[in-house]
């Protein structure tokens, strides 16, 4: 047995002994938009730093906790924040909470983040279902040892957001009367915002928004079968699109503006996945 599939093991063995049993759907939420667990009903908390293999958050706008419960008739277990390429976290310590979520037995998973806009149609505030990404920092999660319990050495990324949950996604939003706009993600590394040259570059090669998280985990994820829809709150037009410097304070004020939106259609495409 390998030493990373070991620890995974010891991580979801413990978290089953604290009451964490059955999770249908995982969800991961990004800067400031870590208000989804107050819908969360008898809801289970448990701080990073207190989880075997899980180390420390640095990024302001992310708690760093795991919440288990029922929302909207589905148990779910959520993460509060999540690590980033920039803080210093390899990929692979990136995506350990997803390969959690999987030996636990999800087979669902909702990422969020926040993120600039890069097509100028947009706006911010406005929501955005991921239908691709671009992988330009060149780095991946799934380099190193593969281990065969996992997934495959060489995974198919022809689907790595699902369809079908994309497709439920656009309903839900159709329901409550919300603008969801559809496009290509660029993960960018950090943290430093893109130089105006970087967004022309971005845009020519067909990404319509461009942030430094979400890639990694949905490329984990995708390697262990799970079906992904990643949702982005667009907090800002990308450097260079409009006469405005950029700032984390602004991401977060943005962030929290729009979580409305996704208080009420995140439950909703629970209602129909």
């Amino acid at each position: 047995m390998s030493k990373e599939y070991a620890w995974i093991q010891e991580t979801a063995d413990y978290l089953r002994k604290q009451g964490f049993r059955l999770p249908e759907i995982g969800i991961v939420t990004g800067s400031g938009l870590g208000g989804l667990t107050k819908l969360i009903h008898n809801p289970m908390t448990i701080p990073f730093a207190r989880i075997p293999h899980f180390p420390a958050l640095t990024t302001e706008g992310h708690q760093g906790k795991l919440v288990f419960g029922e929302l909207n008739g589905k148990s779910v277990l959520v993460m509060q924040g999540r690590y980033h390429f920039y803080e210093g976290f390899t990929l692979q310590q990136i995506g350990f909470p997803i390969r959690i979520f999987r030996e636990l037995g999800i087979k669902t998973l909702i990422l969020t983040n926040a993120c600039g806009a890069i097509n100028s149609t947009f706006e911010p505030g406005d929501l955005m279902v991921l239908t691709d990404h671009l992988n330009v920092v060149g780095q991946n999660p799934l380099i190193g040892e593969n281990v065969e319990e996992l997934g495959p050495r060489f995974p198919d990324a022809g689907e790595i957001y699902s369809k079908s949950l994309i497709e439920a996604a656009f309903s839900a939003a159709e329901s409550l009367q919300i603008c969801l706009r559809k496009g290509v993600y660029a993960w960018w590394s950090g943290p430093s915002y893109e130089t105006p040259a970087e967004i022309r570059m971005l845009r020519c090669l067909g990404a319509d928004a461009v942030g430094m998280s979400t890639v990694p985990e949905a490329l984990v994820a995708s390697h262990m079968g799970m079906k992904v829809l990643a949702i982005a709150c667009l907090t800002n037009m990308a450097t260079g699109i409009r006469e405005a410097k950029l700032t984390h304070e602004e991401v977060l004020t943005v962030a929290a503006q729009a979580e409305e939106k996704y208080l009420r259609l995140i439950p909703t495409i629970l209602n129909q996945i």
